[in-house]
């Protein structure tokens, strides 16, 4: 139904969640991309809303995307040997290759409710197109990598970068130890030209604080902010000392891929708890479709949660923690006004099927999301007001898949 540029409603939702209310029995109206009101008000056409439960949508913080055309390769090897093994590959993949693995990516993380994503790969013309293609809104970047990018020539690319009204231009820099102090420095310059922040992997394994302090005298945090780099998104934190969390405070955001740091053995433990009452912003990643493997930000929601209780030994975090992360903390890693259903805020919303999330219970709707929930019990996505139903994505997946598998 193509109402999405003028106001409709989402009439008797049975539930409405987001990181600061339940609602019950209430409408929400949408106009222009956005929420005009939730209440009991109508306007313009009506949809049916009373078999769905309705939270803001998700977003993925961190991600590969094409890395699809690697997922299951070279499974259950540590980081760094994985590392050189997937490098090896990228090298030689393809523009074809890389369109097709990111087009795939977008489709499955829309078919869980991801409505946004951040992506650190090779190809962000492709993500550029796909935004548009599909509804969904990226961040996305050039990548620095000096074992395989000219640094000089990755910016280059990235001056070719426009912002459109669901793209935002990102400098992605693999890590402190992929790059050197002068690409850092070039990848600082070149987001302050851009007005926009640098993503990196950061502290994610004991290797590498070792031995960016034995070659820097720092520890990685304390490294970049020695550089002058503060308006950064740093990904991992599996390894990050007690007194740079601190340093993170000016930090555009910290975001926690459990699922992947799991997988590849990284160990450490990221500090949710303390980054929360540092006032830093904690975003939810899924990382890429290789180290994953799955892009399901449902899954990394509950991953969360029980990667953080078993690093703690209590359940200090809870699932709101990883709600608030996943939706409210991302929009604003976005530097978007969304992620909570009120007025005046982007219609990104996703729709449960509320007989899926039983017993049916108003106090017991976060925990069956968080912790019972899987993206089969969404029905359909809302981005921009635009609606976009389950089925049709499932039947692209198919076709897209198929490609995947006759160039592999």
């Amino acid at each position: 139904m193509e109402v999405f540029n003028k106001a409709y409603t989402l009439k008797n939702c049975s539930f409405i969640l987001d990181s600061e209310k339940i609602l019950e029995n209430v409408n929400i109206v949408i106009e222009n991309g956005k929420i005009k009101n939730v209440g009991n008000e109508t306007e313009g056409d009506e949809i049916d809303c009373s078999e769905y439960v309705v939270t803001p949508g998700f977003v993925n913080s961190h991600t590969h995307s094409a890395m699809i055309f690697l997922r299951g390769y070279y499974d259950d090897n540590e980081l760094q040997e994985w590392l050189d093994k997937m490098w090896e590959k990228e090298r030689t993949a393809s523009r074809k290759l890389l369109k097709v693995s990111s087009e795939l990516a977008v489709l499955e993380m829309l078919s869980s409710g991801t409505t946004a994503f951040v992506d650190m790969y090779f190809n962000p013309e492709d993500i550029v197109e796909l935004s548009q293609q599909y509804g969904i809104r990226a961040a996305a970047g050039y990548t620095f990598l000096d074992e395989i990018f000219d640094p000089e020539e990755v910016a280059k690319m990235q001056g070719r970068l426009q912002e459109t009204k669901l793209f935002k231009p990102i400098v992605n820099v693999h890590s402190v130890y992929a790059t050197s102090e002068k690409t850092l420095l070039l990848a600082k310059d070149l987001a302050e030209e851009e007005n926009t922040w640098i993503n990196i992997h950061l502290s994610e394994t004991r290797k590498e604080i070792y031995e960016t302090k034995l070659r820097k005298g720092k520890f990685p945090v304390e490294y970049l902010q020695s550089l002058g780099i503060a308006k950064f998104q740093a990904v991992h934190l599996g390894w990050v000392a007690s007194w740079e969390i601190e340093m993170l405070k000016n930090s555009i955001a910290v975001t926690h891929c459990p699922t992947s740091n799991m997988k590849l053995a990284t160990a450490g433990a990221f500090p949710f708890y303390e980054m929360l009452n540092s006032g830093i912003n904690v975003t939810i990643g899924t990382d890429g479709p290789a180290s994953n493997n799955s892009l399901d930000i449902i899954r990394e929601m509950k991953n969360a949660v029980l990667l953080q209780r078993h690093s703690y030994w209590d359940t200090r975090i809870k699932a709101l923690h990883v709600f608030r992360a996943a939706t409210e903390n991302g929009y604003k890693l976005l530097r978007i006004k969304g992620g909570l259903i009120k007025e005046g805020y982007v219609a990104d919303l996703v729709l449960f099927n509320k007989n899926d999330l039983y017993p049916l219970k108003k106090d017991r709707i976060l925990s069956n999301i968080i912790y019972f929930s899987t993206k089969e019990n969404i029905s359909k996505i809302i981005i921009n007001g635009k609606i976009i139903d389950k089925e049709t994505l499932r039947k692209r997946i198919y076709e897209v898949s198929k490609k995947l598998n006759e160039m592999i």
